[in-house]
């Protein structure tokens, strides 16, 4: 379980990083093609989230790699359990299927680590 964990952990720290660092180095308006919820959410509020993707994807191995403050993997998979039910509900409310569908995966993902990282696998 505890590889299982950390193939999850790595999956995704590497999409949320690959996602919160577009999200911080394009401008609002070259997210559009890809994000459509963008649209309606200030420029500010979508660097912000970026920001916290990039952080939450460093918490999810960085911890557990040096083996310094680990508790930090676990509580940066709660974050984006709390990104994830956000996202649920802004890709709902669009009428985004997949989207919706891909984040509810990622939330279950998340919700796992976070789990299994304060539960019975502590890094």
């Amino acid at each position: 379980m505890n590889m299982f964990l950390w193939i999850v952990q790595i999956l995704l720290a590497a999409l949320f990083a690959g996602a919160g660092l577009t999200k911080l180095i394009q401008p609002k308006e070259k997210l559009l093609d890809r994000m459509a919820w963008v649209r309606t959410t200030p420029p500010l509020q979508v660097k912000a989230l970026g920001a916290a993707e990039v952080l939450a994807a460093l918490g999810l191995v960085l911890p557990g790699l040096t083996g310094i403050a680990t508790v930090l993997t676990p509580l940066a998979a709660v974050g984006l359990v709390i990104v994830m039910v956000g996202a649920v509900v802004v890709h709902a409310r669009a009428k985004e299927h997949p989207g919706t569908a891909m984040t509810v995966v990622l939330l279950v993902l998340a919700a796992i680590v976070a789990w299994g990282r304060f539960g019975p696998y502590p890094l």
